[in-house]
């Protein structure tokens, strides 16, 4: 576990803020220096560098080359630009995937994927960590007294393009270790996976697979274990080289850029051996519907809660984003304010991938600050304005953090248990999130997000959605939560499962502990598929012809057991109750058992927010959040809009500094 007084941005490397993420392999030498003036200019202090740059470290086995990086770190540094190194393992060369086939990872399938993108590797195979374990030991050593170098990277978006890897016999020997040190014997495995049925009970440990492709169904208790797994083989990896930068290099910092809501690995895990979390972030990107200001502040609220305290962004937006497709080009202005965006939520260092718009390669159309012809045009302007103003401002905030009164549960277990079997094929673990993160956006009212086992009561509204799988301790959590005076919401699909993805069965729906603290129970349910229902305000009762609004995804058909209800359904279910509250000790608990649209869910607990002090601001047209110490606090406006908004330009913004 990381040391979180070493190392940190605001402990060990004072002054870096504006970032650039620079590829010199990809061009010749006598360009260099040239970038490096521009860097300058720009108001660049750090580049991350060398992060899939294995094969020109080690062009052969053993034998390693790190001049051609010495000299570029010495060619930014002679211009007060420092680097921040990544260590190559997201790409092993062809020389090592040649040498050892065994590398390249399977699909659930059983297919072995091929040379030529990268993650092309096994990350259980005893042979590639050996080699990694060789290089990144040599490259620590080799620059670990250089003082222009600050802090490592550890590979890249650890989990990304790995959705169905790696199902081979190094990956199944592992997991079945796995297995074996969290149940103990293989009697106490086929009672929790439930292997009764269709046969599918284990004499040993060893007659385990990996869960591939089948003729039908999985069984989701082994699903949702692997999926455990797999994490932890992540976690292991990023620590694998963490240990060694750690030993060797002592006065570096390590991170690793993360990628918000992605599911292949607990962020939560995989924060505690960093010293800060880093993360990409790209709000116009070519594999998105379009622009969400909304979700985009929802990524950065979610880093921030990875290890709760400011992070970097090690990858921002710099232009047209694309690889066989591109995305949208960003507004004049929008570069800036995504970037101020980020600061806001935040984020003590900005780095802006890329540099230069690469000419060869998969993202030859992922446009960084230069063009593809390396001269500076508008985007160069525009970012270099923004440095330029922000930079006082950056040396002031580092450390700071938002002031959170709202907290949305996050939980890998809900996630990942969720995708196995969604039940209603438009019901999405994450879009759940951001449909409750949305209301308090829209009102300017900062969340945390929080895995289940955090303390509850720092909060005065806790939002837990989609509470699936069940453990009795976090259900004495959240009673206990409410009887000391907080306000909980739970909705559909509580306390369905336990934490083996077994279905629940001791008593109705949500369970007894859950339907003690709620004052209700669910008789029955109905999987709104392609579907909506009419809903009403409980108090209007006789008021058919005024619906308050529709709700989706699901409808839990409720009984009361003390709990009021505030919506019912219209002309569904004998007009029964679809949202309710209970009193309970000192606080309240709110159940739903739809979805209400938004403008119905901003009525509905516009009261409840303004009760609580929360400060809801319905009418807003920018996006305000702040950023605070012990001393100071920092108010951030900001205009998503095309069109002037509340006295800022299109796509402005303003940061001003208040008394605390």
């Amino acid at each position: 576990m990381s040391d979180p007084t070493r190392g940190t941005v605001t402990g060990g490397t004072p002054g870096l803020h504006i970032g650039v993420d620079y590829y010199p392999e990809h061009w010749p030498e006598s360009r260099w220096p040239r970038d490096a003036e521009l860097m300058a200019g720009m108001g660049v202090d750090f580049a991350r560098m060398g992060e899939f740059a294995w094969h020109r470290f080690e062009p052969r086995a053993g034998n390693y080359d790190f001049t051609w990086m010495d000299l570029a770190i010495e060619t930014l540094a002679a211009h007060g630009i420092r680097t921040v190194l990544g260590t190559p393992s997201a790409a092993p060369p062809a020389w090592l995937i040649r040498k050892h086939p065994e590398i390249l990872p399977l699909d659930s399938q059983g297919r072995r994927t091929g040379f030529g993108g990268r993650h092309h590797d096994c990350q259980s195979n005893p042979v590639y960590r050996r080699y990694i374990r060789r290089l990144v030991t040599a490259m620590a050593r080799h620059y670990r007294d250089n003082p222009h170098v600050v802090g490592w990277q550890i590979d890249n978006e650890l989990g990304n393009s790995h959705d169905d890897l790696c199902f081979c016999r190094s990956c199944v020997h592992t997991f079945q270790g796995w297995l074996a040190e969290k149940y103990g014997s293989v009697e106490a495995l086929n009672e929790a996976w439930g292997t009764a049925f269709w046969s599918q009970t284990y004499n040993s440990f060893a007659e385990i697979d990996a869960p591939r492709h089948t003729v039908a169904g999985k069984n989701p208790s082994q699903e949702l274990d692997w999926k455990r797994f797999c994490s932890d083989l992540i976690v292991d990896f990023q620590r694998l080289q963490a240990d060694i930068l750690r030993r060797e290099c002592p006065r570096h910092f390590i991170t690793h850029n993360l990628m918000s809501f992605a599911e292949k690995v607990n962020y939560y895990d995989l924060a505690r051996d960093l010293d800060f979390v880093s993360h990409d972030q790209y709000p116009s990107g070519f594999y998105l519907s379009g622009i969400d200001p909304a979700r985009s502040a929802a990524q950065l609220d979610v880093v921030r809660s990875f290890a709760s305290r400011p992070f970097w962004i090690m990858e921002q937006q710099a232009g047209i984003s694309g690889w066989g497709v591109m995305g949208r080009a960003p507004e004049p202005g929008q570069l800036a304010l995504w970037a101020t965006q980020a600061v806001a939520h935040g984020a003590d260092a900005v780095c802006f991938f890329r540099w230069r718009t690469c000419t060869v390669g998969t993202e030859q159309y992922w446009h960084g600050i230069l063009p593809h012809d390396g001269e500076p045009g508008s985007r160069y302007a525009e970012l270099a304005a923004w440095a330029r103003a922000i930079k006082p401002q950056l040396a002031e905030l580092a450390g700071s953090m938002p002031r959170v009164q709202v907290a949305i549960v996050y939980d890998y277990d809900q996630y990942w248990a969720l995708s196995i079997q969604p039940q209603n094929p438009a019901l999405r673990y994450v879009d759940e999130l951001i449909y409750w993160y949305r209301l308090f956006y829209t009102q300017n009212i900062t969340v945390d997000f929080i895995p289940e086992g955090r303390a509850l009561d720092g909060y005065s509204l806790v939002i837990a959605p989609l509470q699936y799988l069940m453990r009795p301790e976090q259900e004495q959590r959240y009673r206990n939560y409410v009887r000391g005076g907080g306000h909980l919401i739970l909705g559909y699909r509580a306390g369905v499962k336990d934490d083996q993805n077994r279905v629940r069965a001791e008593a109705p729906l949500p369970g007894v502990l859950l339907g003690e603290l709620l004052g209700l129970r669910i008789r029955d349910y109905d999987c709104l598929q392609d579907a909506a229902v009419s809903l009403r305000a409980a108090a209007d009762a006789d008021n058919h012809a005024d619906p308050a609004g529709t709700g989706t995804i699901w409808a839990d058909w409720i009984e009361l057991r003390g709990a009021r209800p505030l919506l019912c359904y219209d002309g569904y279910n004998d007009d029964g109750p679809a949202v309710t509250v209970h009193d309970y000790g000192a606080g309240r608990a709110c159940y739903f058992g739809t979805r209400p649209d938004q403008q119905t869910l901003a009525r509905l607990l516009g009261p409840l927010l303004a009760e609580l002090g929360l400060n809801p601001d319905p009418a807003a047209v920018l996006e305000v959040i702040e950023r605070a110490t012990a001393t100071a606090r920092w108010r951030f406006r900001l205009n998503h809009s095309a069109a002037p908004q509340d006295g800022l330009p299109p796509y402005g913004y303003d940061i001003t500094r208040l008394d605390p």
